[in-house]
Parts: C-alpha cells; sequence; structure tokens
C-alpha cells in the first residue's frame, strides 16, 4: 500500500486530508510542523510516496520542508504537494521552482485532491473518475 505523510500544523486538516487520502487507498502518517515532518520522514522514508505540505507552519514552514526535501537526490521520484491558503501566482510559481510536484490551495475538495493526484501520476483516472 502507498504511504502519504499529511504535515500540517491544523489537526482538523491533517484529519479531513488524512481521510481522503485513506478512501484512495493510501496509508497514512501525519506531521505537526515540518521539523516533525522530516522525522516522520526518516523513519518512514521506504515507504512514503506522496508529502502533502501545508506552508505556513510553526518552527519549520512547508517551503522549508520543501527544500531540505529536494535537497536529497535520491528523492527525485517523491511526490510533493503543497497544500496551502497561499493564493498568489508568485506563491505558486516559487513552490514549484523549489520542487513542488503540484499545488493545491485551501479549501479544497475531494475532487481537486483526486484530480491533483491523477495529474502526478498516482492515482489512476478511471479509478476516480
Amino acid at each position: 500500500m502507498a504511504k502519504a505523510l499529511v504535515v500540517d500544523d491544523s489537526r482538523a486538516v491533517r484529519m479531513i486530508l488524512g481521510k481522503i487520502l485513506r478512501e484512495l487507498g493510501f496509508d497514512v502518517c501525519e506531521a505537526g510542523n515540518g521539523r516533525e515532518g522530516l522525522e516522520v520522514f526518516g523513519r518512514e522514508r521506504a515507504e512514503i510516496e506522496l508529502v502533502l505540505a501545508d506552508w505556513n507552519m510553526p518552527e519549520m514552514n512547508g517551503m522549508e520542508l520543501l527544500r531540505e526535501l529536494r535537497k536529497d537526490p535520491t528523492l527525485a521520484g517523491l511526490t510533493i504537494v503543497m497544500v496551502t491558503t497561499e493564493t498568489e501566482i508568485d506563491q505558486m510559481a516559487a513552490a514549484l521552482e523549489a520542487g513542488a510536484n503540484e499545488y493545491v490551495m485551501k479549501p479544497f475538495s475531494k475532487e481537486i485532491l483526486v484530480e491533483k493526484l491523477q495529474m502526478v501520476g498516482l492515482l489512476d483516472s478511471r479509478s476516480f473518475a
């Protein structure tokens, strides 16, 4: 089973994303900020295929987490999706330039998340049409 790491300082958002991802067949682990996310990733690295990260978090934000993960060339195939309230085009461009595979704006729906995961090749488009 594919594993996803959800990194968000909002427990409610982690619960919502976790529920959606479990419905889509992912095993889910969670972290409340980027620093915790790196710790969880370090333990679960071999199984994690997807990281969903909020931009604005205490201690280490999602952009810092993204940059830290992208420093490791062995993680080039890891799918990282920013899930955030940052809606400026410049912010989106910065995240994509830093190595995010996709960008989801809050509030989001299950359909939007499914569409983004299909776009990055983690879900078969026929499965959830």
